[in-house]
């Protein structure tokens, strides 16, 4: 073994001695050249590096020679970094780095070639003036750090002086570059790279938003070198813009950070003290466009799992052994997280939860959208465990409920789901009804009722079905249901019921009643078409949940409980009060099923339709009345109890409303009841003439030409089913009224009254003689005759027309004064046919008079 060792050492030796001779040859042939250095001549310092590049570098000499030639040629091409001539420049580090690539102990130079590179490339004041060389030269410091490693240890200050200074070089390629070698430069020395480390941390972070993608992609890369192999000082620091970089337009960019907190977690040697910092940047990889990045975080993320659950395996044993098996009623088509990944975000959760509400009323929308993400994603992990962060969940969701960007607000109703899910409803019921009758936000009440909507979602129907009275009576509640009516929230309302219908369709005997007064609330508040569609199709639904036919039976099942409902509060009711509406929604939905309950149905007219209640009120429930009046018999008279109510109703509700009183508010309450009125007439509802005739009558002086006109068609109905039965007295109270509307400003109303009076004279029997009335029907003969001169020919044909009837009364005193209105010239055309219909009558009518 000594006389292998010794003829080893002596074969070394030989060769040594060979190499330095070898490299003395080259030597005195490079003299000239060497001596050429130093010329003034631009061309000739040029020519002589090139020939000293081609004798050695090029040449291809063992590498035993080469070490001499580097160590001797060293210094003379350090200096020629210096030179004016830029191509002289270029040809001293091209041949450097082919010696640092070629030599077999590189380290040896680095007392002058680290110096001399610092000077170059360290300094505050740019000395290498073009880029390329710049680029040249720090890819000699890379390839300088890959082969001498952890040689250049003691120039770590001066590699880092370098590096500050090219990592914010202007030439985005340099910069590529030195971040590549700052990464290389923390492996290489990673003893006491971090006591230099904190100096590169700004320069990276200044390079981490360049508008080069590559540029940032290499900074993030250095980034997590530097930070990996440093103090983790700055970490709060680098975090913000690694944040910001998960916003990249460039997925190379996203996956360089998601690969560098992967790394962090699995590798950092204090990453325990950062997980809470960490996991939501990794995290937030999960839900990214780019498929190859959601995979990429899946992947880490379970490594970093694995390696936690591995790391503390005597910890989580009874977890490892008992719960292995996912919750009840776990989301369908969704895998489970490991329990290295659940334990790692339970056990941080109570430190992300803050950070995510902060981030997520971020002005910036993307921030806004990806945290929201990320809710998602960590309550996925928690499960149950975030049942003790509820509160300051429950409140979070609500601020992000009233976001303006559409994608925030599903994102987190998805996360509201989950806490469906998971939390039991025991525990997340006491929180969110007290805060749905007692909003966070007064300017936006419906933001619990949108995360109870989603929450109760997420429940299975079979652990929520003990609560459902619970619901129901909260949302049925004055509070609930009508303190507002923004359409916001009444839409949130009637999804909230939707998903109780939706979700536990055979369970709600019990809270039909509540489900329903919601649902007509919804109705009688909404001003949009869509939302009373829905709401009808709810109430559809219920009623078929329950196995009932239709909407009707579900109003005949709870008529009785709906009309207690509004009658606890009728003597408060106003015209702002939303128990009008609602008794408006019942009515007209109820169809012929309202004619059943007439009994407790008009007390609570009576009470309300009093004339000293709320005008505006009594209008709305006159006209409301009128509708179903019009169709009497498939609404309020389907049973005919409404009849027997008729006369009470007249003489308590509409005459009582019929009395003139001051004031255009009190004409419109006469007018809305006068359409009441016209309505049960029309209805054969009504047989009181006595009591009716004397407001008819009265109603005809109304100011309001609704009102004359209704007054008008009430008569004419009057007339027509009991003109006959009229005592002359009372005929002769009415003609006088209906000859003054023929007067009237309006034409419609005076069209009217002229059908009222033909409908008079044809309803005059032989109780009323003629020549004892005679000086009423000759008052009315005259008026009638004066209006043959009318401007409209419509209305003169009107008033022949009833004349003629006349004619049948007493044609002989029609008669006279017909022809003494013609020997008047006027109307003579119209007064001719009038006489000739008289004498073409017969000679019984002209003698007898009627009959």
């Amino acid at each position: 073994g000594a006389t292998w060792g010794l003829a080893r050492a002596n074969v070394m030796a030989a060769m040594a001695a060979g190499d330095e001779h070898a490299a003395s040859e080259v030597l005195r042939g490079l003299a000239r050249h060497l001596n050429c250095l130093n010329e003034d001549n631009k061309a000739t310092r040029k020519t002589a590096l090139e020939r000293i590049k081609k004798e050695t570098v090029d040449r291809g000499h063992p590498s035993g020679v080469l070490q001499e030639l580097f160590a001797a040629l060293l210094k003379p091409l350090l200096k020629c970094l210096s030179d004016p001539m830029e191509r002289c420049r270029e040809t001293a580090i091209a041949t450097i780095t082919e010696f640092i690539r070629c030599v077999p102990k590189p380290e040896e130079s680095l007392p002058y070639l680290v110096p001399c590179l610092a000077q170059r490339l360290g300094e505050k004041e740019l000395l290498e003036p073009a880029e390329e060389l710049r680029l040249s030269a720090v890819e000699l410091l890379t390839l300088t750090v890959e082969v001498c490693g952890v040689h250049l240890a003691p120039y770590l200050t001066d590699v880092v002086h370098i590096l500050q200074r090219t990592v914010v070089d202007p030439f985005p390629d340099a910069r590529r570059e030195s971040c590549k070698c700052a990464a290389l430069f923390a492996k290489c020395v990673p003893e006491h790279f971090h006591m230099q480390a904190e100096s590169l941390v700004k320069p990276l972070m200044q390079t981490i938003s360049h508008q080069h993608s590559r540029v940032r992609v290499s900074a993030i890369e250095a980034t997590g070198a530097v930070i990996q192999h440093g103090t983790g000082k700055n970490m709060d620091d680098v975090l913000s813009h690694l944040a910001q970089r998960l916003f990249d337009d460039s997925p190379q960019v996203r996956r360089a950070v998601t690969a560098v907190v992967g790394d962090w977690l699995l590798h950092m040697r204090d990453r325990y003290s950062y997980f809470h910092k960490l996991i939501p940047l990794l995290l937030s990889g999960v839900d990214d466009e780019i498929p190859e990045i959601r995979l990429l975080s899946a992947d880490l993320w379970r490594q970093v799992g694995a390696q936690w659950e591995k790391e503390n395996e005597d910890e989580i044993k009874d977890k490892m052994d008992f719960l292995l098996s996912p919750p009840p009623f776990y989301p369908t088509g969704v895998e489970r997280p490991g329990l290295g990944c659940r334990e790692l975000v339970v056990r941080n959760l109570g430190r992300l939860v803050p950070a995510i509400t902060h981030d997520l009323t971020d002005w910036l929308v993307p921030t806004r959208v990806r945290t929201s993400q990320l809710l998602s994603v960590l309550l996925l992990h928690a499960e149950d465990h975030s049942t003790q962060h509820l509160q300051p969940l429950l409140a979070t969701l609500y601020s992000v409920c009233t976001d303006t960007e559409r994608d925030v607000v599903s994102n987190c109703l998805a996360a509201a789901k989950l806490l469906g899910t998971f939390v039991p409803p025991v525990v997340f019921l006491k929180l969110l009804l007290d805060h749905v009758t007692s909003p966070y936000s007064p300017s936006h009440p419906w933001a619990p009722l949108m995360v109870l909507t989603a929450v109760l979602g997420g429940c299975s129907p079979t652990v929520l079905q003990p609560h459902l009275k619970k619901i129901a009576d909260t949302l049925s509640q004055p509070d609930v249901c009508q303190e507002y009516q923004q359409v916001v929230y009444l839409d949130q309302l009637l999804a909230c019921v939707d998903v109780l219908l939706r979700h536990c369709e055979s369970d709600h005997g019990s809270v039909s009643l509540q489900l329903l007064q919601v649902l007509v609330t919804v109705q009688s508040f909404s001003t949009e078409p869509r939302l009373s569609e829905k709401a009808v199709e709810s109430v559809q639904l219920l009623s078929t949940v329950q196995g009932l036919d239709s909407a009707m039976e579900l109003y005949r099942q709870h008529m009785g409980q709906l009309l207690d409902w509004l009658s606890g509060s009728v003597n408060t009711w106003s015209s702002y009060s939303p128990q009008r509406l609602q008794l408006h929604i019942i009515v007209i939905q109820s169809g012929p099923v309202i004619g059943e309950f007439v009994g407790p149905l008009m007390p609570l007219l009576f009470s309300c339709l009093h004339p000293d209640r709320d005008p505006e009120m009594r209008m709305s429930i006159f006209t409301m009345l009128a509708k179903l009046l019009l169709d009497a018999t498939n609404t309020l008279d389907s049973k005919g109890r409404f009849r027997d109510e008729s006369e009470r109703f007249l003489s308590d509700v509409l005459l009582p409303n019929l009395v003139w009183r001051a004031g255009r508010i009190a004409a419109a309450v006469r007018t809305s009841a006068l359409s009441c009125l016209l309505a049960l007439l029309h209805g054969g509802l009504l047989c009181l003439e006595e009591k009716l005739r004397s407001q008819v009558l009265s109603a005809l002086e109304e100011d309001s030409q609704v009102g004359r006109l209704l007054a008008c068609r009430s008569l004419s109905v009057i007339l027509r089913l009991i003109g006959t039965n009229l005592h002359p007295e009372a005929l002769n109270q009415i003609y006088p009224a209906l000859l003054k509307r023929l007067d009237d400003s309006s034409e419609e109303v005076r069209g009217v009254a002229l059908q009222a009076l033909g409908l008079w004279l044809s309803g005059l029997t032989q109780d009323y003689h003629p020549e004892l009335c005679a000086p009423h029907l000759q008052l009315l003969f005259q008026q009638l005759l004066l209006h043959l001169d009318d401007p409209d020919v419509s209305v003169q044909d009107q008033v022949l027309e009833v004349l003629k009837k006349g004619g049948s009364v007493h044609p002989a005193l029609l008669r006279r004064e017909a022809e003494a209105v013609r020997d008047q010239q006027r109307s003579p055309l119209h007064c001719d046919r009038l006489l000739r219909h008289i004498s073409a009558l017969p000679t019984e009518a002209t003698a007898k008079g009627p009959e």
